[in-house]
């Protein structure tokens, strides 16, 4: 008995060793670099809405003032996309950051 639960033991072990080792796709988060001014957002509880009036792509992400940040989304030239609002809770939209998109 003592046997089949130390070899009980050893494949829980590599069986976790395999999971917390298995790449995991790049973050889609903020860069920390504000947007260009040539994108636009427009925030209300429900809604914060994008606006890309740039002549290039940009990718965006929405900054929360609780520190959340919306998923990366990139915007084709004159393109809008629609992100969550701040809210009921008090939590206000800061701005837009420029993001990295999550490889697929």
């Amino acid at each position: 008995m003592p046997q089949m639960l130390a070899h009980a033991l050893a494949t829980a072990a590599v069986t976790l060793t395999a999971l917390l080792t298995i790449p995991v796709a790049a973050d889609d988060g903020p860069t920390g670099t504000a947007a260009p001014d040539c994108v636009h957002h427009y925030a209300d509880r429900r809604y914060t809405t994008v606006v890309n009036d740039c002549d290039s792509p940009v990718s965006v992400t929405v900054a929360y003032s609780d520190g959340r940040w919306a998923p990366c989304r990139t915007l084709a030239p004159r393109d809008t996309a629609t992100f969550a609002g701040h809210g009921f809770d008090g939590t206000q939209v800061l701005g837009l950051d420029t993001c990295l998109p999550a490889a697929s």
